[in-house]
């Protein structure tokens, strides 16, 4: 990573999440500029990160060749359309922008420019992110191998087919909200329960992140190691009686489709 030049377009929290990532796995941060709006925002980005900022996204596109767009998926055009006839052939551009087709940024920029698209997700921040990519229909495929590179340094990365992003959204990108839910339930349910609100929020965060340990390590169905924690007449089984009763897996299932249909709209 120490190599890469890097430029930002948008410094807001999943640019920075990649920022602070990206860093702590070996990129020089005298590579990274960012074009960033806010002064304040680019102030606090200089002062924690050793970064460069500047409100100049046109100098992003004249320093770097590697560009990452981090705005708004409303203020793509706005973004875009200034940096048009500065975008060139040698110029590969990143889009983390949720439910925006590479065609639609192709067509902003005129040209075959090469653009690869990620759904990225904020646990990145911690390098332990979950991302898919896809590329466009201009790129080399040592754009996407940079892209992959760039994401596996702050978490796992799939490669998929750019129709599967909006699924991608759905279920990793906002993925990190409905777990959020759960343990700020889960803990809620301690506290119901006479635990002291700390030690149940503590208890609540690390049975999930042990229980998703598990799932990724033993690569063991979720419902094999359930089952395994459900004894017969047991305590577990009567909870999880109540979790069916209450429907809670097809509410999440449901929020998973909610939020990829979400992604079409903003794509429309």
């Amino acid at each position: 990573m120490g190599l890469i030049a890097l430029g930002f377009i948008g410094g807001g929290n999943m640019a920075e999440a990649l920022i602070k990532g990206l860093i702590a796995s070996g990129m020089d941060s005298k590579a990274i500029l960012v074009a960033e709006l806010m002064p304040e925002r680019r102030q606090f980005l200089e002062q924690t990160y050793g970064i460069e900022t500047t409100a100049d996204s046109s100098q992003v596109v004249a320093e770097k060749k590697v560009i990452l767009l981090a705005v708004k998926p409303q203020a793509l055009d706005a973004a875009l359309m200034p940096l048009s006839e500065a975008f060139s052939d040698d110029h590969c551009m990143i889009s983390i922008l949720a439910g925006v087709k590479t065609s639609r940024i192709e067509a902003i920029l005129g040209g075959s420019p090469r653009i690869v698209r990620v759904m990225p997700n904020t646990p990145a921040l911690i390098g332990t992110g979950a991302a898919a990519l896809s590329g466009g229909r201009y790129v080399q495929n040592d754009d996407v191998e940079l892209a992959r590179q760039l994401f596996a340094s702050v978490g796992v990365v799939e490669v998929v087919a750019e129709k599967l992003l909006d699924a991608v959204t759905g279920l990793s990108g906002s993925g990190p909200a409905y777990v959020y839910t759960i343990i700020e339930a889960l803990a809620d349910g301690g506290v119901l329960e006479g635990l002291p609100r700390d030690v149940a929020l503590n208890l609540a965060a690390k049975t999930v992140a042990g229980a998703a340990q598990m799932v990724l390590d033993t690569g063991e169905h979720p419902a094999v190691l359930r089952d395994r924690v459900c004894s017969p007449g047991g305590t577990t089984i009567a909870a999880v009686d109540t979790l069916e009763k209450g429907k809670l897996r097809a509410t999440l299932m449901g929020a998973v489709t909610r939020a990829s249909q979400r992604s079409r709209e903003l794509a429309d």
